[in-house]
């Protein structure tokens, strides 16, 4: 079954790499049922692979679109007892997405407070509950087990604010930390701990330089680490949205307030759905070199005023791929670019990233710098049961570009990389580690992620082998799957 938005989306122009190829949106919500299988899925499986992305459901501007503000669509694949019972890709009904496609607004969008924007990141369960996230202020909007939306959320109205696009699950207890930003709360982010009951049960507001876009965070046994870098909220489209003179004035008393202290809500929304509107989006968040780059370390047991800083050399991370305590040190495994949205404002392509480690010493006050791989990388993932533990493997799609076509695997111990590249054309996006068993030795399990195929103009969901990058199996989708971001495995509980 297919079900296509009217006038859904746009037509792909060379003028915005990210409007093109496979970073051209899809139309098209697609239900199909009993999918053809390459090789052979492993009979332990028994849940649902769960990717989201940026999909927008009405015309942009190319000039100005941003890859980041798409529409949030969600891709799911069912699989249990051997075989792909389904695949469904459905768009994440905010308010003006639900108008988009002649709907009614979902229960609990507010899209007059400012937080009610694409929820295009990520896609996690906790609780029972599967939820679509986003970060910079945006609620999450929970879905069905079949990805239809539900509606807003702001879980059982124990969440402040927005949320985060990269919660961290600790595997002891099973509960999702985050650090979330938003330009409207001045110099300030906020760390809170979602419980198994999917119920915010901690929060704390930790001041930092100004405004940054704090995309990620690490979290080890005993502390929350903070990214405070200079990729930070651009005041410039304010200028935008008067004539001049009235727009320079506008934006000297914004840079007076804005990055200091809170904004009050109704302005905040104001703004928010001027700068986010979804015929001209514009990113709000650009490269300072004057911000300082530093590393923020609190225990996980303090609160904000026992936060230490440590200076780094300036650069950008999106995400760490893992930190663990040793002794009066912590280790980060970050993916380090040297800059980010400077020269390109519409999507992630400053340069080559590497995979450096962070030692971050608290005796000394420092931060030593080694590089571990200099292949150009993103999307790292390690098991999630080493989550804030010592790790020995990671995983990370590898980029040309904005071409990702290898997958790596890393030994952290031995230093090597192993490196598999795949057919041209080849279109990959992040991969997830999936554990053979609960008791399993780290690195023995299998790798999941979307593969574009342009033989066929379609996707495959990729399952390999996690030691040897091999294929073990490749369940084939009716639909292309668009290049994207995160996503999860959600295994079949009771």
């Amino acid at each position: 079954m297919r079900r296509r938005a009217p006038e859904a989306t746009v037509t792909a122009t060379a003028e915005n790499p990210y409007l093109t190829d496979n970073f051209g949106p899809v139309a098209t919500e697609t239900t199909a049922v009993d999918l053809p299988v390459t090789g052979t899925l492993p009979a332990h499986l028994d849940g649902r692979y769960l990717r989201n992305g940026p999909n927008p459901v009405t015309p942009v501007d190319p000039t100005q679109h941003h890859w980041f503000l798409g529409t949030g669509m969600v891709h799911g694949v069912r699989i249990r007892d051997g075989k792909a019972e389904w695949y469904r890709n459905r768009f994440v009904r905010s308010a003006d997405v639900a108008a988009a496609l002649g709907e009614q607004p979902r229960p609990g969008a507010k899209p007059h407070v400012g937080w009610d924007f694409p929820a295009n990141t990520n896609v996690v369960v906790q609780g029972g509950r599967t939820f679509a996230i986003v970060e910079a202020g945006g609620r999450p909007y929970e879905l069905t087990d079949d990805l239809e939306t539900v509606g807003a959320c702001d879980f059982d109205g124990t969440l402040p604010g927005g949320y985060t696009a990269h919660p961290k699950r600790d595997p002891a207890t099973g509960e999702l930390h985050a650090v979330s930003y938003y330009w409207g709360w001045g110099n300030q982010v906020q760390y809170t701990v979602l419980g198994t009951d999917a119920r915010v049960k901690r929060v704390e507001n930790i001041a930092v330089t100004g405004s940054p876009m704090m995309h990620d965070f690490s979290l080890t046994e005993n502390h929350v680490v903070l990214y405070d870098l200079p990729c930070v909220f651009d005041l410039d489209p304010i200028r935008e949205l008067w004539p001049r003179p009235i727009g320079d004035v506008a934006r000297w008393n914004a840079s007076l307030f804005v990055g200091k202290r809170r904004t009050p809500d109704p302005v905040a929304a104001f703004f928010t759905r001027k700068v986010l509107g979804a015929k001209a989006p514009k990113f709000p968040y650009r490269w300072d070199p004057n911000y300082p780059a530093r590393v923020g370390v609190m225990p996980r047991t303090g609160t904000a005023k026992d936060v230490r800083w440590f200076e780094i050399e300036p650069c950008y991370v999106f995400h760490p791929l893992n930190a663990y305590d040793d002794g009066d040190k912590l280790v980060l495994d970050v993916v380090r670019h040297p800059r980010m949205f400077d020269a390109k404002p519409l999507g992630p392509d400053e340069g080559p990233s590497t995979l450096d480690r962070w030692t971050v010493d608290l005796t000394a006050g420092k931060v030593l710098a080694e590089r571990r791989s200099d292949l150009s990388q993103e999307f790292p993932r390690v098991d999630e049961r080493v989550v804030g533990r010592r790790h020995r493997y990671g995983y990370a799609v590898g980029f040309r570009s904005t071409r990702a076509d290898a997958l790596i695997r890393h030994d952290l111990v031995t230093g090597d990389a192993t490196r598999r590249t795949f057919s041209p054309g080849t279109n990959l996006s992040e991969f997830l580690f999936v554990p053979d068993a609960d008791d399993s030795p780290e690195d023995r399990g299998t790798l999941m992620g979307f593969a574009y195929d342009p033989g066929r103009d379609a996707s495959d969901l990729l399952l390999l082998d996690s030691q040897t990058l091999e294929t073990v199996a490749a369940v084939h989708l009716p639909a292309r799957v668009p290049a994207g971001f995160h996503g999860n495995w959600a295994p079949t509980v009771g």
